[in-house]
C-alpha cells in the first residue's frame, strides 16, 4: 500500500503540478485560516485525483478484551490515532468552526468559498466591541464626562457582550483541545447509567461523523485522498460476545458509504464462525456464521499455504529473534579460555558445571537450527505453515537441547545429544500432539503391564528399545478411532495424518527407547492430553 501511495503521488504530480500540502509549520496556519473563514467544496478536479495517503491504525482486540464494550475500544482507537496524526489543535478548531464539504453545483475549479456569514458575524462583533471600548474609554478619559456613570455602564455592557462571544468560541476550542474524542467516549462507557443511556450510540455515531467530515476537509486541503486503514487483530482470542460487538461496530458505526475507512480483518474463520453462532447476532441467517462473514467481508483473501521457501524464510526470521544465543557463544568461548588457563587441580580435570553444560548446548542448538533451515533436509518438509507454530518450535528447541545435556551431565556422561533428532522430536510434538500422546500412552500402558506380569510377555521384553513408535501407534489406532468422539477437540490439533505416517515410519523412525529418553524433556506437549487418554482407555476397557 505504501508503494502504491508513492506511485500515485508521482503520477498525480505529472497531471497536476500543484504539490500536496501538509498541516505542519506554515501549512498548519493555512489550515487554521481555511477552517475559520472558508468552506470546502468537492469539485470534479478533486474527484479525479488519484494520489492517496493511507493512515494506518492497528487495533488489537486483546488489549480491550476486559472492557464491557469492545467495539467502544475500536472507536476510541480510531479517534485517538486520527487526532495524533493531524494534531489536536486542528481537530479541536474543526469541532467549533469547521463545516462539512459540499459538492460543487457545476463545473468549477474553486475549492474554497468564503464563509460570508461567519465573516459578517466576526466583523460585526469586532465593530460592536470597538464601539463599546470607545464609549468606555471616552467615559473614563474625556474630561467632563468622567462622572457619567451611564456611559461607563453602556460601554462596559457592549464590550462584554460582544467579547463574550469570542471568549466562548475560544473556550470551546480549549475544551475540545483538552478533552479528546477518546476521553468523551470513555467517559460515557464508564458512566453508571451506561446501560440505560438511550442516546449513547447516537453520541458515538456523531463523533464518528465529525471525524469523517474532518477527513473530507483535510482531503481538499492536502489535495489528495485520505484513507484510514484499520488492521483488526487478535479478535479470535476474545470471548464470543466481544467478537460480535466488534463486527457490529464495523457494520453500524463505520460502514457509511462515504466513510474513508478500510478494514483489514485478520482472523481465523474456523475460530470466528463458532463465536458468531453462539451469540444472538445470527438472526435471519439460519445460525450460519459463514453467511454472516460473507455479508460483512467485501474482499476475502485467504492466505494460501506456505511453500517450502516461505517456510524457510519464516524459520530464519524466528531464529534471528534469538539474539541471546549469539551472546551465549561469546560467553562460552570466554569460559573455555578460562578453563584452559586454570586447568584442573593436581592434573585432575575440572568437573563440568551446569553453566558449562548450558554453554556447550549452544553449538547443538545452532546445528538443530541449521537442519531446520536446510532446504535439502527432509525435516524442513514437515515444518508448519503457521508462523506462530514456527516460533514455538524455534523457542522450544533450545530448551529441549539444554535439558537433554543437563540430564546427561547429571548422570555423569556429557555426551552431546543428537541435534537433528531433538529438533525432529520437537516438530513431531508440535504438529501431531494428539497422535503422539496416544502412542506414548500406549507405550506407557504396555510397560506397566510388563511390570505387573513379567513372565507373560517375554517377546515384548526382548524387543523393548527396538520397536518403532509407528508400530505401537499402528497397533492401537483402532482403539483411538473408537474414542474419536470424546477426543474430537484434541484430534483437531493434529496436522496431516499421512505426513504423520511418513514422519514416523520412514524419515524419523523413533523407537520406544527414543520416546522414553525424549519424554522427560518434552516441554511443548500438553501432558494432560495423555492423562485424559489414559482415563478414557481405562474406562473403555472396563466396559
Amino acid at each position: 500500500m505504501k508503494e502504491e501511495m508513492a506511485q500515485r503521488e508521482a503520477s498525480e504530480l505529472q497531471r497536476d503540478p500543484r504539490r500536496p500540502r501538509s498541516p505542519e509549520g506554515w501549512g498548519l496556519l493555512q489550515a487554521l485560516w481555511y477552517l475559520a473563514f472558508f468552506e470546502p467544496v468537492v469539485t470534479e478536479g478533486h474527484l479525479r485525483r488519484r494520489n492517496m495517503e493511507f493512515i494506518f491504525v492497528r487495533f488489537s482486540a486483546w488489549q480491550y478484551a476486559g472492557c464491557d464494550k469492545l467495539w467502544a475500544g475500536l472507536v476510541t482507537t480510531l479517534c485517538h490515532n486520527i487526532r495524533r496524526h493531524f494534531g489536536a489543535l486542528l481537530l479541536s478548531v474543526f469541532h467549533v468552526m469547521g463545516t462539512r464539504p459540499r459538492y460543487a453545483s457545476g463545473f468549477t475549479r474553486t475549492e474554497w468559498l468564503l464563509k460570508t456569514g461567519t465573516c459578517l458575524k466576526l466583523w460585526g462583533m469586532l465593530l460592536v466591541l470597538g464601539v463599546g471600548l470607545a464609549i468606555l474609554l471616552v467615559a473614563l478619559l474625556v474630561p467632563g464626562i468622567k462622572d457619567n456613570h451611564v456611559l461607563k455602564v453602556v460601554g462596559s455592557a457592549i464590550a462584554s457582550l460582544s467579547g463574550s462571544s469570542l471568549v466562548l468560541g475560544a473556550a470551546s476550542v480549549l475544551k475540545n483541545l483538552l478533552v479528546s474524542e477518546k476521553k468523551k467516549i470513555e467517559r460515557l462507557t464508564n458512566s453508571d447509567r451506561f446501560a440505560s443511556q438511550l442516546g449513547f450510540m447516537s453520541k458515538v455515531h456523531n463523533e464518528v461523523e465529525a471525524l469523517v467530515d474532518f477527513l473530507a476537509f483535510m482531503e481538499i486541503f492536502e489535495r489528495r485522498r485520505l484513507r484510514v486503514v484499520l488492521e483488526i487483530t487478535s479478535l479470535d482470542i476474545c470471548l464470543p460476545e466481544k467478537v460480535a460487538g466488534v463486527l457490529n461496530a464495523m457494520n453500524t458505526l463505520l460502514s457509511d458509504t462515504n466513510a474513508p475507512f478500510i478494514f483489514i480483518l485478520a482472523v481465523d474463520p474456523s475460530v470466528i464462525v463458532p463465536c458468531l453462532e453462539q451469540t444472538g447476532c445470527m438472526r435471519g441467517l439460519a445460525d450460519n456464521g459463514y453467511l454472516y462473514l460473507n455479508r460483512t467481508v467485501t474482499l476475502p483473501f485467504s492466505i494460501p499455504e506456505m511453500g517450502a521457501r516461505s517456510r524457510l524464510r519464516c524459520v530464519e526470521a524466528a531464529i534471528q529473534t534469538r539474539e541471546d544465543l549469539m551472546y551465549r557463544i561469546i560467553a562460552a568461548n570466554v569460559e573455555r579460555r578460562r578453563a584452559k588457563c586454570q586447568g584442573g587441580v593436581g592434573g585432575v580435570p575440572a568437573v563440568p558445571s551446569w553453566k558449562e553444560a548450558d554453554s556447550n548446548a549452544v553449538s547443538c542448538i545452532h546445528e538443530a537450527f541449521r537442519c531446520l533451515h536446510d532446504g535439502s533436509d527432509v525435516l524442513s518438509r514437515y515444518l508448519p505453515t503457521n508462523g506462530a507454530h514456527v516460533r514455538r518450535i524455534v523457542n522450544t528447541i533450545p530448551i529441549t537441547l539444554r535439558l537433554l545435556l543437563h540430564r546427561a551431565g547429571s548422570a555423569g556422561t556429557f555426551g552431546a545429544p543428537e541435534p537433528r533428532a531433538a529438533a525432529a522430536w520437537v516438530v513431531l510434538a508440535d504438529r501431531w500432539p494428539c497422535r503422539l500422546s496416544w502412542a506414548l500412552q500406549c507405550l506407557e500402558d504396555a510397560g506397566q503391564s510388563q511390570v505387573s506380569a513379567p513372565d507373560s510377555a517375554p517377546d515384548s521384553t526382548r524387543d523393548r528399545g527396538t520397536r518403532k513408535l509407528w508400530s505401537i501407534f499402528k497397533e492401537n489406532v483402532g482403539e483411538l478411532s473408537a474414542l474419536r468422539q470424546p477426543l474430537h477437540n484434541v484430534l483437531s490439533l493434529d496436522g496431516d495424518p499421512e505426513l504423520f505416517q511418513s514422519f514416523l515410519d520412514a524419515d524419523f523412525p523413533f523407537t520406544d527407547q527414543d520416546a522414553r529418553e525424549f519424554l522427560g524433556v518434552t516441554v511443548n506437549l500438553d501432558h494432560s492430553i495423555r492423562h485424559k487418554m489414559g482415563l478414557l482407555r481405562g474406562l473403555d476397557r472396563l466396559q
